[in-house]
């Protein structure tokens, strides 16, 4: 008798959801995948500019780079910026 009330609730439907989005991990995951080819892409752009001599365009993409690494790297940057987006758009 035991068995079929343990099938009976494990076949119960699951609660339906409350309209959120589940995105824990989300920043964790973009950081792991985004990270290591952003690092390589920023490393192999800048030799390109530092081996042709155009100073000028390494610094701006010097400048460009540190923006978007701050975003990918700095704790809870990219949580602000998604909650800042979607109040912007109206979604909450």
């Amino acid at each position: 008798m035991n068995h079929v009330t343990s099938l009976l609730t494990s076949l119960s439907p699951s609660p339906t959801p409350t309209g959120e989005l589940d995105t824990t991990g989300l920043a964790d995951f973009l950081r792991a995948f985004f990270g290591p080819l952003f690092l390589v892409t920023v490393s192999v752009v800048a030799l390109f500019f530092l081996f042709t001599r155009e100073i000028t365009r390494f610094v701006q993409f010097l400048a460009v780079a540190v923006v978007i690494g701050v975003i990918f790297y700095v704790p809870n940057i990219i949580e602000t910026l998604a909650r800042g987006i979607a109040a912007a758009l109206g979604v909450t």
